[in-house]
């Protein structure tokens, strides 16, 4: 059973002052946006998702440490929140950028126009609040964390994150045409499924648990990880824009080419991430909490 111990203390720590500033930006975007409803299709609906997904998380983490709960939750606390943090600043930092790309874009007047201005300042605000949690809860040099806290940790949250990105824009870019388009889904896929695991079986205290030793076997994926992306990163573009060229309906919004395109930048920031992710599971050593 959780035991309920009131921790007031928790509110007044840095954290908890950043948290707070994390709350009061998301619910200041969302309430500037809901006011003239300036928020339709795919892109207001993620960004209004993210907002209010971003505060809803929040506010139940805040409460979980006040009451004094957390810690008695049958998961690894400080993984879960560094995950979430980090998964945070990388869903409102897209939010940010999304957001005044699809609504400011084209130009705008009057009210409406300042309450989305407004709603996109208080997204960046909210973004840079995040990132400050995620630099004040990330693992110092010899220090004992939670393995989701250190820098290998924090990439596997990112590498998951532009995974789901892809996935959002290789049904629009048609990958099933080329036989090459195929195989970069399976090694988005792959690599995807393998992170997600490594992410739920830290936050889940399984990592204890595991048949093989987990540093050994961080360096074997990240590894095949990164020549697997390297083919990816070859192969999409070739058999994405073979042939194929930018197309005069491109100029007036998403299309076919400008998605591929997408995913080509999309596979290289990747594969960046996994080889500073392979550099430092080779160096370092994990402590990881206890099953």
């Amino acid at each position: 059973m959780p035991v309920f111990e009131l921790s007031p203390r928790s509110l007044i720590s840095l954290l908890g002052i950043v948290r707070f500033f994390e709350i009061f930006f998301a619910c200041t975007a969302f309430s500037l946006v809901s006011v003239y409803h300036s928020y339709h299709g795919p892109s207001g609906n993620w960004c209004m998702f993210t907002w209010c997904f971003c505060f809803a998380v929040t506010v139940l983490i805040i409460l979980a440490e006040l009451v004094g709960v957390a810690q008695s939750l049958p998961i690894s606390w400080q993984d879960f929140t560094s995950a979430f943090s980090m998964l945070a600043a990388l869903m409102i930092f897209t939010t940010s950028v999304v957001y005044p790309s699809v609504f400011l874009a084209h130009g705008c007047s009057g009210t409406p126009c300042g309450y989305k201005g407004a709603a996109t300042a208080m997204s960046i605000l909210c973004f840079l609040a995040y990132a400050a949690e995620v630099g004040i809860t990330r693992a110092k040099p010899g220090e004992v964390s939670g393995f989701l806290a250190t820098v290998p940790g924090l990439l596997k949250v990112f590498e998951a994150y532009v995974a789901c990105l892809i996935f959002s824009m290789i049904v629009i870019a048609r990958y099933w045409a080329f036989p090459g388009l195929q195989w970069c889904v399976a090694v988005y896929s792959i690599c995807f499924i393998v992170t997600l695991l490594i992410v739920i079986l830290t936050v889940g205290r399984c990592l204890a648990s595991l048949p093989f030793p987990l540093e050994k076997f961080l360096v074997g994926f990240n590894l095949l990880a990164v020549l697997m992306y390297a083919t990816a990163t070859f192969v999409w573009p070739i058999y994405s824009f073979r042939n194929q060229s930018r197309t005069a309906d491109c100029n007036d919004g998403p299309c076919m080419w400008s998605y591929r395109l997408g995913v080509t930048f999309l596979t290289i920031f990747n594969l960046i991430a996994y080889i500073v992710d392979l550099v430092y599971s080779s160096k370092m050593v994990f402590v990881t909490t206890p099953a």
